[in-house]
Parts: structure tokens; C-alpha cells; sequence
């Protein structure tokens, strides 16, 4: 769910027929404890099938470097979607998918948040199981405080040790032969208590960090652990 930038989100027809499934593809980012967040515009047929009922699901598919797609993860997660006028998730979606900038101004456009309730995993053959909420959700209770500086993080990587940023992103793909080889220029778009986020032009990366973290002076410490790593990695 942290990874994966876009999504497939079905709803509920609220026009004729009434009621018929509806799927359409949207971008997603997550808040701290992984709850999908939508940029909508109120023109957009799923935002009318929402407003009369927010029953939602959003398919995550992992299965885009597998050759037998079928034998990949996915997860379907169901919750409801609900506006959220929360400047600091808005920063986070604009952070994620910067392109949105264009649109997220106008008067249309809202920022939703699901809260989930159940999710659908389907982590390979025969690795199928239902999760509830409490599964999927990361408890945040105890890392608000990386919450309120994660704009200062960003800021003082992307400035400050850009090169730091390069190294981190550049091992993460050597090690799992992922897309995105290609791209050069990263930068930190994100940071919350299971890893960071990472973008150089349309392509995006996930880092997961070894332990959680809490707030700034233990990110600290998990950033500079993945420089080293990153740096003994080229050596």
C-alpha cells in the first residue's frame, strides 16, 4: 500500500443501472499509518458514487515485475471514503504525485482519506487470506512526533545531503533490480515510521527502514545507517 503510487478504486454506481460496480483508475499516497489517500474532483463519476454511498475498494497490484502476474501480490482494501481537510496529508498526496499541483487548487478537488476496515491480501499461490483493519493499519499513536517534523526532514535532506539521497535511492534499486534504473535525479518526498518515499521524474520508489521510527532523532539515525549501507554497497 506505501509503495504502490496508483490504484484501481471501485465504487458503487450512483447513477442507472444503480448500484453497479464501478472501477476507475486513481493515483494514491498514504498517511503515516499506510490509510490510502485520493486527490477527487466532484465531476469525476466515482466522487458522485462516493457522495451517495463511501463504501469503497482500492486494488493494490505488486505484480508488475512478475511474469506470471497471477503468482504476484495484490491486495484489495475495503474501507470507506470520506473529504479530509488535513493540510498536512494534502502536503504528503502533492508530495507523492507532484503533477496534482495543477488541479489541487481548484474548487472541485478534494482531498480523500479512507478508513479502512478489512483488506484481501493475496500475497502469492495459495497465500490468501482476509486481514482486518487493525492488520493493516500501523499503529501511530507513539510517533506523532515524526509526523509534525517530517517537512523539516525532507527539506533538510533534499538540501543538505542530496547526495545522500542519490546513494539511498540508487542501492535500493541495485538491490532489487527495479524500475527505475534509469532515473538520476531523487528526491525524498516522504518519511514515516515504516520508511521513506522517493521520486525522480514519473518513476517512484519505496525504502523500507530496519526498525521503526518515532520521531526526527531516530530517522536521523535510520537515514545515516542507509547512507552507510549505500556507500559500503558502491565501495
Amino acid at each position: 500500500m506505501r509503495e504502490i503510487p496508483r490504484a484501481g478504486l471501485a465504487t458503487l454506481l450512483a447513477g442507472e443501472p444503480a448500484s453497479w460496480p464501478y472501477v476507475s483508475l486513481v493515483l494514491v499516497a498514504a498517511d503515516h499509518d499506510a490509510s490510502p489517500l485520493l486527490l477527487l474532483s466532484d465531476l469525476a463519476d466515482h466522487t458522485k458514487n462516493l457522495k451517495r454511498d463511501p463504501r469503497a475498494g482500492l486494488l493494490f497490484d505488486g505484480t508488475a515485475a512478475w511474469r506470471d502476474a497471477l503468482a504476484g501480490p495484490r491486495a484489495s482494501v475495503l474501507g470507506r471514503l470520506e473529504p479530509c481537510d488535513d493540510a498536512r496529508l494534502a502536503a504528503r498526496f502533492l508530495a507523492r504525485h507532484p503533477s496534482a499541483e495543477r488541479y489541487a487548487g481548484f474548487a472541485d478537488f478534494r482531498l480523500y482519506r479512507m478508513a479502512v476496515e478489512r483488506a484481501h491480501l493475496v500475497a502469492g499461490f495459495g497465500e490468501i487470506r482476509w486481514l482486518d483493519a487493525a492488520d493493516v493499519l500501523f499503529d501511530t499513536r507513539d510517533t506523532a512526533a515524526l509526523a509534525a517534523a517530517e517537512p523539516d526532514i525532507l527539506a533538510h535532506m533534499n538540501a543538505d545531503h542530496a547526495d545522500a539521497v542519490q546513494e539511498i535511492a540508487k542501492q535500493e534499486i541495485a538491490g532489487q533490480a527495479a524500475p527505475g534504473a534509469a532515473a538520476t535525479d531523487w528526491s525524498m518526498t516522504g518519511i514515516d515510521p515504516e520508511g521513506a518515499d522517493f521520486r525522480s521524474d514519473g518513476e517512484t520508489l519505496r525504502v523500507a527502514f530496519e526498525t521503526t521510527v518515532g520521531d526526527a532523532e531516530a530517522a536521523r539515525r535510520e537515514l545515516v545507517r542507509l547512507t552507510r549501507a549505500a556507500r559500503q554497497g558502491r565501495a
